[in-house]
């Protein structure tokens, strides 16, 4: 795909932050099934009360063709990093997660939430992009862990076992970064011993997302989390920038370093 008329950047006007709350309507309420308030459902918009608090980075498509300028937000990514979380409400992720244990690293740290793409540019090109300018964003803010919920569609637990198993047998955070889901939401994870778990059965299950953040050495919490707001059930990822593979290091700071 010709990627030159492609941008990454931070949201700076209004239409850029509603063309990605667009986007996020369109994804999460009509493709995913959330439930969404009757004000965005009216405004076809998925927004709530943390968007001020964020950083919006979108992949903007700067075709000739696309007339309507909220329309030309085709990737979204919102960020927050540890310093505005603490200045201001706090992490979207808090309401799932005790995230204590990251802020006693004393690390910096951001959140990664409400990524997704539009379909004509899904199967690896709109991700990319964005990770690329994810990448400038980590390493210019000299930041340490990522992280953020992830999420599995739907919330029939008994259906993802295998593959919740399987991230907790062999990816778990090691304990400085182990995050635990709230006690009143916990879902343990560890739902059949891991001589039972058919591995390629259980990948299968695993979002590519997912997958994708695996393969950067990421880990995940204690814990999964049922959102039947938005018809998925979470887990918490976690990625430490030290203990990243160095092939992604690599790309990161390759990546980063591009005009």
């Amino acid at each position: 795909m010709d990627t030159s008329h492609f941008e990454v950047k931070l949201a700076e006007t209004e239409a850029e932050t509603l063309g990605a709350q667009r986007l996020r309507y369109r994804v999460f309420v009509e493709e995913m099934g959330a439930d969404a308030t009757p004000d965005e459902r009216a405004a076809e918009l998925e927004f709530d009360e943390f968007d001020q608090y964020f950083d919006h980075l979108v992949l903007i498509n700067h075709a000739n063709e696309i007339e309507d300028p909220l329309d030309r937000v085709v990737g979204v990514y919102r960020l927050m990093t540890s310093d505005a979380a603490a200045d201001g409400i706090g992490y979207y992720g808090a309401s799932e997660y005790d995230l204590d244990r990251l802020a006693a690293t004393g690390r910096k740290a951001v959140e990664l939430g409400r990524s997704c793409v539009a379909p004509d540019v899904r199967g690896g090109v709109g991700m990319h992009l964005l990770w690329n300018g994810l990448a400038d964003y980590v390493l210019s803010r000299n930041i340490e862990i990522m992280f953020g919920v992830a999420s599995f569609h739907g919330t029939d637990v008994d259906a993802i076992s295998p593959a919740l198993s399987l991230l907790y047998h062999r990816h778990l955070a090691p304990q400085d970064l182990r995050v635990r889901a709230q006690p009143q939401h916990y879902v343990d994870m560890n739902r059949m011993p891991e001589v039972e778990i058919d591995t390629v059965e259980a990948m299968r299950i695993v979002p590519s997302l997912i997958k994708a953040y695996l393969r950067l050495g990421g880990f995940v919490g204690d814990g999964a989390f049922v959102d039947h707001d938005f018809n998925t059930t979470d887990v918490c990822l976690l990625m430490d920038t030290e203990r990243m593979t160095s092939r992604y290091r690599k790309f990161y700071e390759k990546n980063a370093r591009k005009p």
